[in-house]
């Protein structure tokens, strides 16, 4: 029989598809597994602990052997984000996921209702590889997900509890402007660790799109006032992003 290879990202959609999956399923088909970027929360190892339980399932971690982190990857790449996309999703994530992945695996994904063109369009764009929706099929929004995970007694990750749409590395260089305002206020050090990065790799490292300027901007360029994080649009950090930014640089 085919694997049914759950992808769970220490994010309330994905921990709710899984669960879903193992209802349907069964044990003895299912592996999960869990990409570390080695950049995310500390706390995501505890909701990863927490969910285990929940799932009465083991998480398979994968990581990659060649990069420690984000930081690792943007330093030793001299390139943070931008018109090629950020090469931390796939050099963390893609990557080692690749690695493990055996010809036939069904995929498992957390797209929830809201995300149903994407879902489409990975669909048209990888025909070849099958993959499951569980969040689509039973009808269950973004909401819908964190409501679930805190009525099965789990406290949502820390980054959620902060105001943050994803459980996202800290320091999300696909971010805009209100949200980096935000990393500015709750994570002091991150902020300044990502501008002085970018002194470093020097002209062309800025990620933050400036509309007025009509280029990118620096963080040392970025007024404190600029941008709402609530208006800016979800920041996914996944498989899927990576290989459309691939198909585009191509």
């Amino acid at each position: 029989m085919n694997r049914i290879v759950c992808r769970f990202s220490c994010g309330a959609a994905s921990a709710v598809a899984t669960k879903l999956t193992l209802a349907k399923y069964g044990h003895e088909r299912v592996v999960i597994t869990y990409s570390n970027p080695g950049s995310e929360h500390s706390d995501s190892e505890r909701f990863l602990v927490d969910c285990e339980r929940w799932f009465g399932h083991p998480i398979t971690t994968l990581k990659s052997d060649k990069y420690a982190d984000t930081w690792d990857v943007w330093l030793r790449e001299r390139y943070i984000a931008g018109v090629q996309g950020a090469p931390c999703t796939g050099l963390l994530k893609r990557a080692p996921t690749y690695d493990f992945q055996q010809p036939g695996d069904v995929l498992v994904f957390g797209y929830t209702v809201e995300e149903q063109d994407r879902a489409a369009s990975f669909r048209r764009q990888n025909f070849e590889q099958p993959f499951e929706t569980p969040l689509i099929e039973a009808g269950l929004s973004k909401a819908d997900c964190l409501a679930m995970i805190e009525r099965a007694g789990i406290e949502l990750p820390a980054m959620y509890r902060l105001g943050y749409r994803n459980n996202n590395c800290i320091g999300c260089p696909k971010g805009g402007m209100g949200y980096w305002n935000k990393i500015r206020r709750d994570f002091p050090e991150t902020f300044e660790r990502m501008a002085a990065l970018q002194r470093h790799l020097g002209p062309g490292s800025g990620f933050l799109r400036d509309h007025k300027l009509g280029r990118r901007i620096t963080l040392d360029e970025l007024d404190p006032a600029r941008g709402r994080h609530e208006d800016e649009p979800d920041i996914e950090c996944s498989l899927m992003c990576h290989a459309a930014e691939e198909r585009i640089v191509a």
